[in-house]
């Protein structure tokens, strides 16, 4: 533990970027793990779970709970609109091409029904991807942007570049679903401006991410986990 305080203290990105650089790597590359791939995904889980109570920084409570609960339900609401709006949208060309892949869910139907790994599954979706984004994308990225010493920057310091480019940026990791990933990514990084508590970000990323996992798993809606 000394050793991973002194690499931290002198690296002061880590514990904002290490747990999804980690996530992000495992995910692309779960193959070599050599496991069965139902437990692919949760080994992914446990593998950043430890990153995250190694490094993990210091966070304040939520100051708005209520408020972010409102937040997150409005991005789940915007990010399954459009396909309930007009159920042929995702098969434009916008999202549907070689290089934002298409709405298309990879996992094997057995794994549907497995409870061990929608245990996982959930739980990585509604609990440890929302740490590890807010960490990242709003904690560490859009203050990077605004000066490469992050730490002189206070949490929900505006600056329209780091505001916008982050934005366009956590869109890219949704794959087909950009454009809402993009709609997101500014209700986001809007919150953490009016809040500045990243607590609150997490909160609301985490009841986003909890109502499309129970809207993905009682309502069939697999597309949406890619």
């Amino acid at each position: 533990m000394k050793v991973a305080h002194k690499i931290i203290t002198t690296y002061p990105a880590i514990p904002f970027a290490a747990p999804f650089a980690t996530f992000i790597l495992i995910l692309a590359f779960k193959e070599i793990l050599f496991l069965p791939i139902a437990w692919q995904y949760p080994t992914l889980v446990l593998i950043v779970m430890g990153v995250v109570l190694v490094t993990l920084p210091a966070v304040e409570a939520p100051g708005r709970p209520y408020g972010s609960i409102v937040v997150g339900l409005l991005v789940f609401v915007a990010w399954i609109f459009p396909d309930l709006f007009w159920p042929t949208y995702r098969e434009h060309w916008l999202f549907k091409n070689l290089l934002t892949g298409a709405a298309q869910s990879s996992l094997p139907v057995s794994l549907r029904s497995n409870p061990t790994f929608l245990t996982f599954r959930i739980f990585g979706t509604a609990v440890l991807v929302p740490i590890v984004e807010e960490l990242f994308w709003r904690g560490w990225l859009m203050r990077y942007l605004i000066n490469v010493d992050f730490r002189k920057v206070p949490l929900g310091t505006y600056s329209a570049a780091s505001y916008w480019f982050t934005a366009v940026l956590f869109a890219t990791e949704h794959g087909s679903f950009w454009d809402v990933g993009f709609v997101a990514g500014l209700i986001y990084n809007a919150w953490m401006v009016r809040t500045r508590n990243l607590s609150d970000c997490m909160l609301a990323h985490g009841i986003t991410n909890l109502c499309l996992a129970l809207f993905v798993v009682l309502g069939g809606h697999w597309q949406y986990w890619l």
